[in-house]
């Protein structure tokens, strides 16, 4: 009897495994490159000449990033960072959450090490502004020009080590 429920169990268990994979392999791939091809500019430049698209600005909130403050003794802080990006329209927004992987390894590799520098720092506190400049930087290399209005910051939270 116990062979038998465990049997029957090992056969559900591969059951689900299998369907699994099937649904998981059985979806499209999606482009890893930067910018849009040429199919999908044609087809934003469609619904924007239909005006399908609406004209006020999307917000693509970002998963948010910690990142160490690297002192003479090794790690001091660590800060924490919620980003939002105002986009222009709902495809940009679109495009914007399929990049947000590349954008946020693009700002975790620009920012590592920077935050203990003299200029983003002052008294201990880190200064707003050059960081928000930055990432304003970074964001316009990974999208390119237009693709994003501003970076904002939600939260900004440091922590002693």
């Amino acid at each position: 009897m116990k062979l038998a429920v465990i049997g029957l169990l090992a056969v559900v268990l591969l059951g689900g495994g299998a369907a699994g994979a099937y649904f998981y392999f059985a979806q499209p791939a999606e482009a890893s490159a930067g910018a849009m091809d040429e199919a999908a500019k044609a087809e934003h430049d469609a619904k924007v000449a239909e005006g399908a698209e609406a004209t006020k600005e999307e917000f693509v909130e970002l998963s948010p990033l910690t990142l160490p403050v690297i002192g003479d003794t090794g790690v001091t802080q660590t800060v924490s960072l919620v980003i939002s990006l105002e986009v222009p329209d709902v495809v940009t927004a679109e495009e914007v959450k399929r990049l947000s992987p590349r954008l946020q390894d693009a700002y975790i590799q620009d920012m590592y090490g920077a935050l203990n520098r003299k200029d983003s720092m002052e008294k201990g506190v880190i200064r707003v502004e050059p960081l928000k400049a930055r990432l304003n930087r970074v964001t316009t290399k990974v999208l390119g020009e237009g693709k994003v209005n501003d970076v904002l910051l939600q939260v900004v939270h440091q922590r002693r080590i």
